[in-house]
């Protein structure tokens, strides 16, 4: 009862923050004045505010912001030793320096180090926490502009990528993780420059706990649904995630923004109402997650969990199951990829649940501008399957649906499947990748299935059990971050492209009405099944497996 009040309080707070929220960003991306600050960071840059880009122009833009981006992020790691707050760290070797780099300009936040014991606090600030912000903004533009796509009539440009990143990262992000982290210390997260402390355990032992500027980063990690902790044990460790009260607020910010971009969507179309359809296949499959991904971990089917009522391995008892179960799931159905209990040692079909959560694409509601693109472009293929039935050309916010578009939606979607089952076929191909799993059998092929499938899906949880400090998995996850976060994304853009040049077409009697509960079911129908199809293979070796013995 407790975990189903706590659940219906977080949809209770996300409805109210809907609309006001989502009015908010529509007014941000779609305003024509520039603020005092952002005009200076225009000069800074040498950018045109008001110059309008081509997709192509605008994604060249995000490649080389985002290649800056990896070289700064790396080149502080390996020279964190020289620059001040270092707290005597030593700089981080090559190949974690360069998995950290791409992890987190990506937003993935794959972690492959322990954070209080590898980065000084300028390297955590300076280099991660500034990602967590412009990382997010990135999403929130490509998704911004894929809506311009749709909106915009005969037009060969789909907004300008340099006011996007600004506007999403001054206007949005900032404001509201500066009153988030002023909540999370009232709730006794720290916020100091402090070193390492030795203290003495309750067996006389020694430990050394490092203070640091924890709120800041753990405010943003959750908001602009990046995941990377400043500690290795994530949202478990008490600095980063207090009480449980705290761990209510860190799940509604990870939800806050991609559950109100939908409104955003509709505004900036002219059809409130195609924002509502979005939003309700976005719920109807992140409650479905929550729910069963609850219900198997109360259910503990095993000796040991049926004897004490549910499965609390892995679990803080702050938290307790339902809402640890309840913040795995809202993390993976997000590209958040944070963690307060260790889906290592969850039941075999509630670790299953996390799986799948990211394989759904993380629409559901997905990253912060990811899963609105990732939906929108699954609502393309719906259309197209639709229109296939009825023998008519398929239409979409009076957009045609014709075979570029659809070559182009498609190509979308097969990008991760394919990074993720390759990338789990050479690891489990080779003795030596396979030597890095803590279990052998079908959980130890979950360890590396949900490796690839989280670095892929640019989520940056771990199932906790897999050894993936070592240079082959460095690099091997590394580069499915980058195919998996930068190919979809210059295919969305290049979607938006083609979708603004044309003209609309008025709706005639075969139009499928696409704001309806038809509809809705439709796209709901099509996720899960392209998810099945898929992936179920693996899923069977693994988890599935795993739960029916």
């Amino acid at each position: 009862m407790a975990g189903m009040i706590f659940i219906a309080s977080l949809i209770v707070a996300l409805a109210l923050v809907h609309k006001p929220l989502g009015d908010h960003m529509y007014r941000v991306y779609t305003t024509t004045r520039h603020n005092v600050v952002e005009r200076g960071v225009y000069r800074l840059l040498g950018v045109r505010a008001d110059a309008e880009q081509s997709w192509g122009v605008y994604a060249r833009s995000l490649l080389a912001f985002s290649v800056i981006s990896v070289l700064v992020v790396y080149g502080i790691q390996r020279l964190q030793d020289k620059l001040p707050l270092s707290l005597g760290m030593a700089p981080v070797t090559d190949h974690i320096a360069w998995n950290t780099a791409i992890s987190f300009v990506t937003n993935t936040n794959w972690q492959s180090y322990s954070g209080e014991s590898t980065m000084g606090h300028l390297a955590q600030m300076a280099a991660l926490a500034v990602q967590n912000f412009v990382s997010a903004a990135v999403g929130m533009a490509v998704a911004v502009a894929l809506v311009r796509g749709f909106a915009r009539r005969k037009s060969e440009t789909i907004g300008n990528f340099w006011v996007d990143l600004v506007r999403g990262t001054i206007r949005i992000l900032l404001p509201i993780a500066f009153v988030g982290a002023l909540i999370l210390v009232a709730g006794g997260l720290i916020q100091n420059f402090s070193g390492v402390h030795e203290i003495t355990t309750l067996t006389g032992g020694t430990q050394g706990i490092t203070g640091g500027p924890v709120a800041s980063q753990e405010v943003i990690k959750e908001l602009g649904t990046n995941g990377g902790g400043f500690y290795n044990v994530n949202s478990a460790h008490p600095f980063e995630n207090a009480t449980s009260w705290t761990n209510w607020f860190e799940i509604f910010l990870i939800l806050v923004i991609p559950f109100a971009l939908p409104r955003t969507f509709g505004k900036m179309v002219g059809q409130v109402r195609q924002g509502y359809a979005i939003l309700a296949v976005m719920g109807i499959l992140a409650l479905a997650s929550v729910l069963l991904t609850n219900a198997f971990e109360l259910g503990g089917h095993a000796t040991v969990p049926q004897a004490v009522g549910a499965a609390m391995e892995g679990k803080e008892l702050r938290f307790g199951v339902s809402n640890s179960a309840t913040f795995g799931a809202a993390t993976t159905l997000t590209s958040t990829g944070a963690v307060d209990s260790f889906h290592d040692s969850y039941t075999p079909f509630g670790g299953m649940m996390t799986m799948f959560n990211m394989m759904l694409g993380e629409v559901a509601p997905g990253g912060v501008g990811a899963g609105l693109y990732g939906m929108l472009v699954l609502a393309v293929i719906t259309v197209f399957v639709a229109g296939l039935m009825v023998g008519r050309t398929p239409e979409y916010l009076g957009k045609k649906i014709g075979a570029r578009e659809i070559k182009l939606a498609s190509l979308y979607f097969l990008v991760t499947p394919t990074l993720v089952l390759i990338g789990t076929a050479f690891a489990m191909g080779s003795s030596e990748q396979r030597a890095s799993m803590l279990n052998s059998g079908p959980h130890g092929l979950s360890e590396i299935l949900y490796a690839f499938t989280s670095a892929s899906n640019n989520n940056g949880s771990a199932f906790a059990g897999l050894t993936v400090n070592t240079p082959w998995y460095d690099v091997a996850l590394g580069l499915c971050m980058v195919f998996g976060r930068f190919v979809p994304i210059i295919l969305v853009l290049a979607l938006a492209g083609s979708l603004a040049r044309q003209k609309p077409v008025p709706e005639g009697a075969g139009t499928l009405p696409t704001h309806r509960p038809l509809f809705v079911g439709m796209v709901v129908g099509v996720t899960i099944i392209l998810v099945a199809l898929t992936f179920l293979p693996a899923l069977a070796l693994g988890p599935i497996a795993e739960g029916l013995s």
